[in-house]
């Protein structure tokens, strides 16, 4: 499985791009999101940014890393899933309107 951890890009040098997450620096593809610009948070996939996200999602999905990453050295996730613990489990739009629709089998 791959992971896409949230990087800001700091610079950018034609397709690639000087990108950060606090921590770590590295060079990453921007190929895929060719509209990112000094300052957008992208996930990074094996060093290829797949998509441009919110810095609100990048901070997110941190967060969750760094509870997952705890959990793994005998800690606690603390609140690292506090924006789901709000709401209740949610079906992606297609299946929630075949629910709605009363399709209940595959």
């Amino acid at each position: 499985m791959c992971v896409g951890v949230p990087m800001q890009i700091l610079s950018i040098d034609g397709i690639a791009g000087h990108a950060g997450d606090g921590q770590h620096h590295e060079l990453i593809d921007l190929s895929l999101t060719p509209d990112a610009a000094p300052g957008d948070w992208v996930l990074s996939f094996l060093g290829a940014a797949r998509e441009i996200v919110t810095e609100d999602e990048a901070q997110k999905i941190a967060a969750a890393l760094g509870g997952l990453r705890s959990l793994m050295q005998g800690g606690d996730l603390g609140d690292a899933f506090a924006d789901l613990e709000t709401r209740g489990p949610q079906l992606p739009p297609h299946l929630q309107a075949a629910f709605d629709a009363g399709d209940t089998t595959a």
